[in-house]
């Protein structure tokens, strides 16, 4: 499998996570967390659930929004039109101090996905 491949699997299942319970199995790998921004969290409960479908959701990825084929980044607007974003960066460990030199590696790699309204970025 292509690094590249391995890469956007990893992102899909941790963004596959958002806004639901995690039982990780034994010696399972953590993937990552996930970060909401002040604005998203003032948003009202339900908009709040319509953007963890949202995240979890996404698959409209493209050339312009997804250069790399790494499904690390997306944005899409709730019915209010409210522009969110999301993006993923990449770690050596929970730490976040030092980026990872193998995100393709779950064990080489701990996962930060932001979701922020647009104006926040």
């Amino acid at each position: 499998m292509r690094a590249t491949t391995r890469i956007a699997e990893l992102n899909d299942q941790l963004r596959n996570r958002v806004g639901v319970p995690v039982f990780l199995k034994p010696g399972a790998p953590n993937l990552g967390t996930v970060l909401f921004t002040r604005g998203v969290m003032a948003l009202e409960p339900e908009q709040i659930i319509d953007v963890w479908a949202g995240v979890r959701n996404f698959r409209q990825f493209t050339e312009d929004n997804d250069p790399y084929h790494e499904h690390d980044f997306g944005s899409f607007t709730l019915d209010d039109g409210t522009k969110i974003f999301w993006k993923i960066d990449y770690y050596a460990d929970e730490t976040c101090l030092h980026g990872s030199e193998d995100p393709s590696d779950p064990e080489q790699c701990f996962r930060v996905l932001t979701v922020m309204l647009a104006n926040e970025y």
